[in-house]
């Protein structure tokens, strides 16, 4: 092999490898927080356009779901089955706010088309949904990733879940909500 191969070579590990190194870190900046961390503060509007902050639920249990885009199918399902379990959530203390990355205005058309009565918060920023490691690129275009954090009366994260299903997912947050209200 001629010297110039054995360049053209190394130098195209050295651009696989550093390609590599900086997705690792484009990774770590979207991490996840975890289970026993304080949640990361914010404050968003709500589909009416009022600043919603997450620190004026402290004392209150918050669901915080990021789901990917206003009225589709997937999106659509999980919004109706929080809105239909709503009262269970008032019942044992508990607030259910959904963000993602969709427009007040768009919240707004959401929330009167399908009857929801919970706060829509809108991230047209994007930057708390990388705060919660729940920004996601789907065809060329940033989205919510479909998670959700349950933090307690006292700003931690007690439970983290990755890639809901929308079908079953109410009740899942429900269930835990409910073991650790057995246990506190």
């Amino acid at each position: 092999m001629s010297r110039i191969s054995l360049y053209a070579i190394a130098a195209i590990v050295v651009v696989v490898l550093a390609g590599f190194a900086a997705s690792r870190v484009l990774a770590a900046d979207e991490t996840i927080p975890q289970i026993g961390q304080t949640a990361p503060t914010f404050t968003l509007p709500s589909q009416e356009g009022t600043p919603t902050s997450l620190e004026s639920y402290k004392g209150k249990w918050v669901v915080l779901y990021f789901y990917p885009k206003d009225m589709t199918k997937g999106c659509t399902i999980e919004a109706h089955n929080f809105q239909r379990d709503l009262d269970k959530y008032k019942a044992i203390n508990a607030v259910i706010l959904g963000v993602s990355v969709d427009s007040v205005d768009s919240h707004k058309q959401f929330c009167t088309k399908d009857s929801l009565d919970f706060t829509l918060l809108s991230d047209a920023d994007k930057k708390v949904v990388a705060q919660y490691g729940s920004l996601g690129d789907y065809m060329g275009f940033k989205i919510a990733k479909r998670n959700t954090f349950l933090i307690d009366p006292q700003g931690k994260i007690v439970k983290v879940w990755t890639g809901v299903d929308p079908q079953k997912h109410s009740e899942e947050v429900l269930a835990a909500l409910a073991d650790f209200q057995k246990k506190g």
